[in-house]
């Protein structure tokens, strides 16, 4: 699976930031990096997560609950789920309003982990 790195990230959040409004800025790092590398985490040598739609689905739904920025947390979550999947070859196809509600869902606690991967699936050209 292709990621993206911490410092992309840092930098795809500071762009989205100032084309959207809203404070730019890290709150936690290390709650930033830790969702970023959640796809990525095994236990006695098997992946936690297998599968692509899996492993966006998770970083999708920490970056939103994990609050490591100051603000747009929300947009940085669907943004880095739609980048992920397009480094990785998976087409969807959304309205803008689904990605808003998927964001809001996410953290107001509406949607897990699982909820947004079959949103992927079902969204999926």
């Amino acid at each position: 699976m292709k990621i993206i790195t911490i410092d992309q990230l840092l930098i795809y959040h500071q762009k989205i930031m100032e084309a959207t409004g809203g404070a730019n800025g890290v709150r936690n790092q290390g709650l930033i990096e830790s969702a970023l590398g959640k796809g990525k985490q095994t236990f006695d040598g098997k992946e936690l997560y297998p599968g692509l739609t899996r492993k966006v689905s998770v970083v999708t739904f920490s970056l939103i609950k994990n609050h490591g920025f100051v603000d747009g947390n929300k947009r940085i979550g669907v943004a880095v789920m739609l980048l992920l999947l397009r480094l990785n070859g998976y087409s969807i196809r959304y309205s803008q309003e689904e990605l808003v509600q998927l964001g809001l869902g996410t953290a107001e606690g509406k949607l897990t982990e699982q909820d947004i991967e079959e949103w992927i699936v079902r969204h999926r050209e």
